[in-house]
């Protein structure tokens, strides 16, 4: 992967801004990054390929340890205490991997304390991310992710019983959400104060609501409400981040204390380089070449294989990535349609072999956003949900259904 060359120092250049490390409990995470946990993407072969990029921005920047916090896709804490195969595979870490970051979904807070129990007792985990920002109807009509802030006793509860079971284990617990259901419906600054009471070690602020799903803008002034309501943990921004440049932009406008980076890195994992570099002070930035683009999707295609054990299936995985790796290359339509039919890693490096390694990195078409952004949406909800910020008998029969109707990954 080339790079614009830069001097290795400590005085932030314009475009980057030197932060302390982040400290998540016991963790000390030297470059203030976090990467999101995003369904069907975060497994353990794309943060491995994320961890060595972040690595490499790190020596750029003239530092060393561990680089930034790659946490797990959701794993639903029903399927984990059930312990089904899919959710013991997804919470498979490789040897290197450390903090070991698992994020967990859940709506019962006995249920998410016994999986909370198991990882920790069992030395699965480092660290807890707790799940409150998920906007997909099928979880949100159950009481469950972005709608379940709006009950305050049962999200208290929630995150208390986590907090307790990890506690013993010096295992830090955080909390990921977003601003609130709706305009109408807000929930961040209230929920932030909560976490903040039963003990967690950071809040994370995606800065818009269940109904905007990745659409419009993010609120980043709510990042910054958040941070001087939220006084004694660190608060994270998320929403928006598809540069180093834009990573910084919200650091200086927030004062957060580091970010989380979801799309952004979507057949981009070099932007963990370009994020390291930023906050050690340097301007380097990665800009690599159509052959070093596609030597990374090759990459990321062996990893797949020995997530999965299965050529085939690892090769159906690395098709929805096949887009957001080529944006703004020249490669073609034929090439690119067939690629998103690719079946084997020898078809795969055959279409490779078809490509000019030598295009350079072609600038403004290759960045921003990357991801479909939808557009706003009524939030779909459980009958009478909005009408109490307590958990009463109804909304205790919908939150009873949550789980299931979410698969174990």
């Amino acid at each position: 992967m080339t790079a614009t060359t830069a001097p290795q120092t400590r005085t932030p250049q314009p475009g980057t801004a030197v932060l302390p490390p982040l400290q998540i409990g016991r963790h000390t995470i030297e470059s203030p990054v976090v990467l999101a946990p995003m369904a069907g993407i975060t497994n353990r072969a794309f943060r491995k390929l994320c961890r060595e990029y972040g690595d490499d921005g790190l020596e750029r920047g003239g530092a060393s340890g561990a680089t930034s916090l790659y946490v797990s896709e959701m794993i639903t804490s029903r399927a984990l205490v059930e312990r089904t195969p899919e959710s013991m595979r997804l919470i498979e870490h490789d040897p290197q991997e450390s903090p070991r970051s698992i994020q967990l979904y859940g709506v019962d807070p006995a249920t998410v304390a016994a999986a909370v129990r198991m990882l920790v007792t069992e030395d699965r985990a480092d660290h807890i991310d707790l799940n409150f920002g998920c906007p997909v109807p099928k979880v949100t009509r159950k009481g469950g992710g972005a709608a379940l802030p709006w009950k305050k006793d049962l999200f208290e509860g929630i995150v208390t019983a986590a907090v307790r079971e990890a506690s013993p284990y010096d295992v830090p617990v955080t909390v990921k959400m977003r601003k609130g259901i709706d305009d109408d419906h807000l929930t961040y600054l209230e929920a932030g104060l909560t976490a903040e009471r039963a003990g967690v070690a950071a809040v994370a602020l995606h800065g818009r609501t269940a109904s905007q799903a990745y659409s419009g803008e993010a609120d980043w002034s709510a990042i910054a409400r958040l941070k001087e309501t939220v006084r004694t943990i660190p608060v994270l921004g998320n929403g928006d981040i598809w540069s180093a440049e834009d990573a910084v932009r919200m650091v200086q406008e927030t004062g957060c204390d580091g970010v989380v980076v979801g799309r952004g890195c979507l057949g981009r994992p070099w932007l963990f380089t370009d994020l390291a570099a930023a906050f050690a002070g340097t301007t380097a930035r990665a800009q690599p070449t159509l052959g070093e683009v596609t030597a990374t999707m090759r990459r990321h295609t062996e990893y797949l294989v020995d997530f999965y054990g299965d050529e085939y299936k690892a090769c159906r995985d690395i098709r929805k990535h096949i887009a957001w790796y080529l944006k703004g290359f020249p490669a073609g339509s034929t090439v690119r349609h067939s690629l998103a039919l690719v079946d084997s890693l020898d078809a795969l490096d055959a279409l490779i072999a078809t490509m000019d390694a030598d295009a350079p990195w072609p600038g403004e078409a290759a960045e921003g956003q990357r991801g479909r952004a939808g557009s706003p949406r009524h939030v779909a909800l459980p009958d009478g949900w909005l009408q109490s910020r307590t958990l009463d008998d109804s909304a205790r029969e919908a939150v009873a259904q949550a789980e299931l109707s979410v698969s174990g990954g």
